[in-house]
């Protein structure tokens, strides 16, 4: 019996790494199914402030028809901020920042069409503004909790995968910190959408 108790122990402890392992395994999959849920609703926001942008445009066009040049920006900053998809299985901070970039070059272009706004009181009294620019404004306010929602996601699984002894499991398994949507000096100023409209 004496000669097995070495092996049995090894056994038992064998077990209990297995165990250890696959919980903590199952559970960073769980927390990476949630970052990426989080991240779907950050993508779908930003895409809602996108489409609203043609509508604007076409608005606009009729009363500032002299103001090419800025629709040209807002027109290639949307495109540009589109064509950028981040797969939610693979969020690195390298294609985070080419997301951050692009909605914030998204977000720049907008602010000059807005003070492009200002010259044209007509335009500023049309219905058809106002609806729109209240559902931008909406937009704008949910792209921020969504952001927010998505940072607080990013919590349980860098506690996860970063404290001892899990972080032994983490290297093993592939697993590692994931970075947060923080705000670049663009995007954390969203424009004051209805402030054009407020001052009408």
């Amino acid at each position: 019996m004496k000669k097995w108790l070495p092996l049995i122990i090894i056994a038992i402890i064998a077990i209990g790494l297995y165990m250890k392992g696959s919980g903590f395994y199952n559970s960073v999959i769980e927390e990476e199914e949630n970052i990426s849920e989080q991240w779907s609703k950050v993508e779908s926001a930003y895409q809602l402030r996108s489409d609203l942008i043609p509508n604007l445009m076409k608005i606009a066009e009729r009363y500032a028809e002299y103001e090419q040049e800025t629709f040209k920006s807002v027109i290639e900053a949307r495109s540009k901020a589109t064509s950028i998809q981040i797969d939610p299985s693979n969020i690195t901070p390298e294609k985070l920042e080419q997301f951050k970039q692009a909605q914030g070059s998204m977000t720049s272009a907008l602010s000059r069409l807005l003070a492009v706004f200002e010259r044209y009181p007509d335009l500023k009294a049309n219905e058809n503004y106002k609806e729109v620019m209240n559902s931008y404004d909406r937009v704008e306010k949910r792209i921020k909790v969504e952001r927010d929602r998505f940072n607080e996601s990013i919590t349980p699984y860098n506690n996860l995968v970063r404290k001892f002894p899990n972080n032994l499991y983490a290297s093993i398994f592939g697993f590692e910190k994931k970075s947060r949507f923080d705000g670049d000096e663009g995007i954390e100023n969203a424009p004051d959408i209805n402030d054009s409209i407020r001052k009408n």
